[in-house]
């Protein structure tokens, strides 16, 4: 909108001084006649604004004026939200608010601690998705999924799951969105369509529609969805950030139910990571060869089984039995595969 650029103007030539109408354009992203058009309304308007010519020109604000109008529209305020993560900011839909709020907020500090804030944002970045972890880029219907939890309405979607039948059409009442680890997950009340393939569900969390509680669905595992005309009841007493740390401690206290003993070497000992490293450094006893007798926690005994083969020759598994046969095996197996 033609006031929304008429504002920016202002704001960034409040914050940054002089500025060609070239550079102003590049900001905007529109013509340099535009620019020319938009600086003519402002005059029209009674705007102090003068330009100069040549090749240090430009145009400023006289001396002492500066724009009042920094009030936050409501997009603007929901992108603040996600200060801290602007790429998470514009997979909402919410980038171009994002940098206007930016904007906005610099604008209304005084110059020395604009100045300061500008230092620190030259100096400190945030990349919050692990070294392994892929960006969650497909997720198409990510901005239509955050548009029915601002509005609060139902959602019809088509959600791909590990279980069979793999591929379910639900009801959703969404609660709420989460980003975790460079992931989106929608926490919802859920509902079964007919003709869903029947079965228990499998997304993670309890219940359905019956009240049961929320369940939590990967985002970019939906395959297809619509918006419905009706509106979504969270219950009161719903707290987002409470219920997506209680998921999260019973996901960890489910994560490891068994135990594997363990002689561990120090090379060996040095590539733990975890739950494990942590049982190593709390109940780990040192042998007299240098190698380490450990108790640690295991999700399954296949998990096991792959994690500390990995370890190759710097782990010998002690105990559970069937743990140490199946290792052997494969390690027999190895062995004759590479005669």
């Amino acid at each position: 909108m033609k006031s929304s650029r008429l504002l920016t103007i202002l704001l960034l030539l409040q914050t940054r001084g002089r500025m060609t109408a070239a550079r102003l354009a590049a900001e905007l992203e529109v013509s340099v006649r535009t620019v020319y058009r938009d600086v003519e309304a402002l005059h029209a308007a009674g705007v102090p604004l003068y330009g100069d010519a040549g090749h240090r020109g430009g145009y400023q604000l006289l001396s002492g004026n500066r724009s009042r109008l920094t009030d936050l529209c409501e997009r603007e305020a929901e992108a603040l939200v996600l200060a801290g993560l602007p790429a998470a900011a514009a997979g909402l839909g919410l980038g171009g608010h994002f940098a206007d709020a930016q904007l906005k907020l610099r604008a209304a500090l005084p110059v020395p601690l604009r100045e300061h804030v500008d230092r620190l944002r030259a100096r400190f970045h945030i990349d919050a998705p692990g070294w392994y972890a892929e960006e969650d880029a497909g997720s198409p219907f990510l901005e239509a999924v955050a548009d029915a939890v601002r509005a609060g309405r139902m959602l019809a979607v088509r959600y791909r799951r590990w279980k069979e039948p793999t591929d379910v059409d639900r009801r959703l009442a969404p609660y709420g969105l989460v980003l975790k680890a460079g992931r989106w997950y929608l926490v919802a009340g859920t509902e079964r369509d007919s003709g869903s393939g029947g079965g228990a569900g499998t997304e993670s969390g309890g219940g359905s529609g019956s009240g049961a509680g929320p369940r939590t669905y990967r985002v970019d595992q939906i395959l297809g969805l619509s918006v419905l005309d009706e509106e979504a009841v969270v219950p009161e007493d719903f707290d987002l950030a409470a219920h997506w740390r209680a998921s999260q401690a019973d996901f960890h206290a489910r994560l490891h139910q068994g135990e594997a003993v363990v002689r561990i070497s120090p090379r060996g000992a040095a590539r733990l990571t975890g739950a494990a490293a942590r049982a190593l450094a709390e109940n780990g006893v040192p042998g007299p060869d240098g190698w380490t007798r450990c108790t640690l926690p295991v999700e399954s005994p296949e998990h096991a089984h792959d994690t500390l083969l990995a370890l190759g020759a710097e782990v010998e598994v002690l105990a559970p039995e069937d743990l140490r046969e199946r290792i052997a095996v494969t390690v027999r197996t190895l062995a004759t595969r590479y005669a």
